[in-house]
């Protein structure tokens, strides 16, 4: 049993007529890599911010380490970046993360090792004012990995960079989650949660549209085209299959949608003993992208 590091229930904020946050529960277990995923506006970064003690809850409750933590000392053990980085401009990254050290009590000999994690060990001895927008997040995710957190929270850690700068924060997160960092991770961009995470929880105005796995996800939402000599006969079979949800004619193909995953070959299968060959037969699946226009719309 993976242990829990964040139990998070029935979570509520408000803020006057708006509901900001709305009956969210999710747990994170050790070792996966969470998205939060939802438009602006949908209550994310409240939900990071409660949890994070930054903003008071209106109701509901949330429980680090099962419960086993004050959230203080919790937090100890969790790596954050909820807004913009900030360093002192004239400081190099170096001496910056040295200033982080000596704030939260972490020894130095850290900081070569996050560097090295965020491809930055070439410029260490460079002014923080010198750096890309890209470089500064990299150098806020070394930062938040100093104290080696059992958890990593990022609130949007791509926002606002170029392509290559998104491209080399995914492969950031990509490596610190396979180092066995549970990771949490807000974001907009559906790209970046089917690329980087394992789980998704689905937000649109503060409430829970969607929370399992990426996989899940899009494996769930999917229909069958078929075709066979004998239309009639294929449809009739097909409403007789037990797992059966929809099936209609629809430009000379067959579309049939079912309540659980069937497999191609078993769907062939089942034809076939009822003496039906087909001559076309094609799982369409949803992208992350239709499936969350779908649930947003």
């Amino acid at each position: 049993m993976k242990s829990t590091i964040l139990s998070i229930k029935n979570l509520h904020k408000r803020y006057g007529k708006i509901h900001a946050v709305n009956d969210v529960s999710l747990d994170i277990q050790k070792g996966n890599v969470y998205g939060i995923l939802g438009p602006n506006g949908s209550g994310k970064s409240t939900t990071l911010g409660i949890v994070l003690n930054v903003v008071n809850k209106t109701s509901g409750e949330y429980h680090w380490f099962d419960g086993t933590l004050e959230t203080h000392q919790a937090l100890k053990k969790v790596g954050a970046i909820i807004e913009r980085p900030n360093f002192y401009p004239y400081m190099t990254a170096k001496e910056n993360l040295e200033l982080v050290c000596k704030i939260k009590g972490i020894n130095y000999s850290k900081i070569e090792e996050k560097l090295e994690v965020v491809g930055l060990s070439d410029r260490k001895n460079s002014k923080f004012k010198t750096f890309s927008l890209g470089m500064k997040q990299r150098l806020a995710i070394a930062s938040a990995l100093l104290n080696d957190p059992e958890i990593l929270i990022l609130d949007e850690p791509t926002n606002g960079l170029d392509p290559q700068g998104i491209h080399q924060i995914r492969d950031i997160i990509k490596l610190i989650a396979s180092q066995g960092t549970t990771i949490l991770l807000a974001s907009h961009l559906l790209d970046e949660v089917e690329k980087v995470c394992s789980h998704v929880l689905v937000l649109r105005y503060g409430e829970i549209l969607y929370n399992g796995t990426v996989d899940d996800m899009i494996a769930h939402e999917g229909h069958f085209e078929l075709q066979a000599e004998d239309m009639e006969r294929l449809l009739q079979t097909l409403l007789e299959h037990p797992d059966i949800d929809k099936a209609s004619e629809a430009e000379g193909k067959i579309i049939a949608y079912f309540k659980r995953n069937v497999e191609p070959s078993a769907l062939n299968k089942y034809c076939f003993a009822n003496n039906l060959i087909l001559n076309h037969l094609v799982l369409k699946k949803l992208s992350l992208e239709e499936q969350f226009l779908a649930l947003t719309q």
